[in-house]
């Protein structure tokens, strides 16, 4: 730096200096006094002291600030003056939590008042409380409580809704008190012995939202008796039978459970929608009048503890639980009214438990089997609705039971080893309704350590891919797209693994080598496969041939020998002396025979289940029962159709009501067919007795 350049610079920056250091300083005091501004303006001129008063009680905790002259008084009258403070900030908070409690206390006042009768005791202090199930909920919300732990979830869920739509109004509450203010309770006063209160109650519901068949008989049940004894029926049977069932869909399970209930005790099979209705002829019939609603509904408790158990998941018999699981999985609902009367029977002691738990599992092999052989599952739910007519209840309880799985005809039938087979080796198990229940009841078959066989997923062993490897081509041959496309599906190419997606469309060899592959599988449905080298046709057949023998002891038959059979069939089918000679206008060269052959044919086309049955005095068409009887006559048929004639849609008025009449035949409707041209149309009444036959038919 040049020695002229540094005084310069000095000169420089003193003159910045007296120059710039006012202007600063200026700035400085400004900022200083906004502040003093700022502070005064929010808490007033008392600020001042109250800053002076601080400053001093800092500086009083210096040794050497406590020594100078007059300092010790000052400081005294500071820390009074604070401490006086102090409690006046106290006493300020504590008013403020008074007003809050106050203001607490009137809005807890208020609800009181509107939920609460203060000057009464018990159940009359609250001014709702709803049933039993809903009464403990209830009170917790009302008092601010904790919920109890089996509390009412509609209670819950309704509480949380209005909730959530108050918290929505951001304060603005006017609407819902105007709403509130219109609401209004009607007090309908009845005159015992006079008025008809579940006329009444049935009225008042029709207009809103309908109710559930569970309330109309509820009210029915319990409407018009007694307080008290209103009480004694709810404690002791209604409630604890509303518990037994979800609280999820309660009405749905119970509707259910009482249509199976009212099946059983009556032989017919009401609608959903008319369950109430058939119940409450149920209930009026004369026998059941005369012993009470107390048998009653002691009777419904009974057979609703059955159902829960069965279906619901709480029975307490492990092998009895399985078995009701595997039937709850396969669908098996048809079966219920069946299966209440077999629970009853063994809670009773007229079915020891190794017996029920066979039946339990005939059925499950009867519907399976069934579903498999794709046979007609046209009216089986009145198939399970009548079974119950055929049992012995003594020492052949079992027996009975298989005897008539054994001797059930047509479609009907309850399929044999070799249908079975034949419908298990070739039928698309992998679109079955319930695969994962087929794969699980083969794969744990007599085995006690269970797989989990929903831990699993299921592998085609021969790809779905219609691109097909070229390595899996040459295994399967020239004829590779015949055999994926009939095969794929089947039960010799299905199988389960944890590691679907490693497999993905790998040739066979590395499925099977590679890690995890199916030489290392643990699953019995594996068996087998590590000693196969190539994947082909004749492959996947050994092994459908192997499952389907397993399938077959799984879903097993019933086997009683023939002579035990014979003392379990109708006389009809033991003597079986009649045929169409005993007919001879329908017989060969007989006067109707064409027209009759005509006939049988449609007839027996109508449905696979229509079988034809040779009697005395005329010959029967049947499905579930007689549909059609025909009396051969010299110049005409004279058909009989088993259904009331006022169900019957008849356009051309041909047919004759014959309720009351008597007539060979089964059914009120009679009609008379003489020519061929006549037989599209009796042929569509015929139709109609075979339908109403099958109305409601479930599976």
């Amino acid at each position: 730096m040049h020695p002229a350049v540094r005084p310069l610079l000095i000169i420089v920056f003193v003159v910045l200096v007296v120059i710039l250091f006012p202007a600063l300083l200026v700035i400085a005091l400004l900022l200083l006094l906004l502040w003093l501004i700022m502070n005064l303006a929010t808490h007033g001129p008392v600020w001042i002291f109250w800053q002076r008063d601080a400053a001093l009680l800092r500086m009083g905790k210096l040794p050497w600030f406590r020594r100078l002259p007059g300092i010790t008084p000052t400081l005294r009258r500071v820390e009074q003056r604070e401490a006086e403070r102090e409690a006046e900030r106290e006493r300020q908070a504590e008013e403020k939590r008074r007003r809050k409690a106050e203001a607490e206390e009137r809005e807890r006042s208020e609800r009181d008042r509107a939920l609460l009768n203060p000057l009464e005791k018990g159940d009359r202090r609250y001014k709702l409380l709803l049933t039993q199930g809903d009464r403990a909920t209830l009170l917790g919300i009302m008092q601010q409580k904790p919920m109890p732990d089996d509390g009412s979830m509609r209670v819950m869920q309704n509480f949380a809704f209005f909730e959530n739509r108050i918290a929505g109004m951001n304060g603005d509450l006017k609407a819902l008190c105007n709403g509130l203010a219109k609401l209004m309770v009607v007090d309908i006063s009845l005159t015992r012995d006079q008025d008809n209160p579940q006329l009444i109650f049935e009225s008042m519901n029709s207009t809103g939202r309908e109710l559930s068949q569970a309330d109309l008989i509820r009210n029915f049940v319990l409407m018009g008796l007694e307080p008290d004894h209103q009480n004694q029926i709810y404690e002791d049977h209604w409630h604890p039978m509303e518990a037994s069932f979800p609280q999820d869909g309660y009405g749905a399970h119970f509707d259910a459970f009482m249509r199976h209930y009212l099946t059983l005790r009556t032989g017919e099979i009401p609608n959903l929608r008319d369950v109430y209705t058939a119940f409450k002829d149920y209930a009026r019939e004369p026998t059941l009048a005369e012993a009470g609603v107390d048998a009653l509904v002691e009777d419904i408790h009974a057979f609703a503890r059955h159902y829960s158990r069965m279906a619901l998941g709480k029975e307490p018999d492990p092998d009895l639980a399985v078995a009701f699981r595997d039937l709850r999985e396969l669908k098996v609902e048809v079966a219920f009214p069946f299966l209440l009367e077999l629970y009853n029977d063994f809670v009773a002691g007229l079915l020891p438990k190794p017996d029920l738990l066979r039946a339990v599992r005939l059925i499950e092999a009867y519907v399976f089997r069934r579903a498999i052989c794709a046979i007609p599952t046209n009216s089986l739910n009145k198939t399970f609705a009548t079974f119950g007519r055929v049992l012995r209840k003594d020492h052949r309880y079992l027996e009975s039971i298989e005897a008539h799985f054994m001797t059930m005809p047509s479609y009907r039938r309850f399929p044999d080893d070799e249908e079975f087979r034949r419908g298990m080796e070739y039928r698309d198990l992998y679109n079955f309704r319930s695969r994962s229940y087929w794969l699980r009841r083969l794969e744990n078959y007599d085995r006690k350590e269970r797989v989990a066989v929903d831990e699993y997923t299921i592998e085609h062993i021969m790809p779905q891919n219609e691109n097909l490897s070229s390595a899996w081509r040459n295994a399967l041959g020239p004829d590779w797209k015949r055999v994926q496309e009939t095969l794929l599906h089947t039960v010799g190419n299905l199988t389960l693994t944890g590691y679907n997606a490693e497999y993905s469309d790998r040739p066979f060899p590395e499925k099977r080598d590679m890690h995890g592959g199916f030489r290392e599988s643990p699953l019995r449905l594996n068996e087998g496969l590590a000693a196969i080298d190539i994947w082909n046709e004749d492959a996947i057949a050994k092994r459908a041939a192997r499952l389907t023998g397993i399938a077959v002891k799984v879903w097993d038959a019933p086997q009683l020998s023939s002579s035990v059979i014979e003392g379990y069939l109708p006389q009809a089918d033991r003597t079986a002396e009649y045929t169409l000679a005993d007919h001879p206008t329908v017989d060969e060269g007989g006067s109707m025979q064409p027209l009759f052959n005509a006939m049988r044919r449609e007839i027996l086309a109508l449905d696979p289940c229509m079988t034809e049955e040779i009697v005395k005095s005329y010959i029967a068409f049947k499905a579930e029962t007689n549909v059609v009887d025909v009396v051969a006559q010299a110049r005409r048929l004279r058909l009989s159709l088993n259904m009331k004639f006022h169900d019957l849609r008849d356009p051309k008025g041909i047919t004759r009501d014959m309720t009351s009449i008597g007539h060979y035949g089964n059914g009120d409707v009679e009609v008379a067919i003489k020519e061929l041209d006549e037989l599209p149309y009796v042929i569509g009444l015929i139709r109609q007795s075979l339908e109403q036959q099958m109305v409601g038919s479930e599976e």
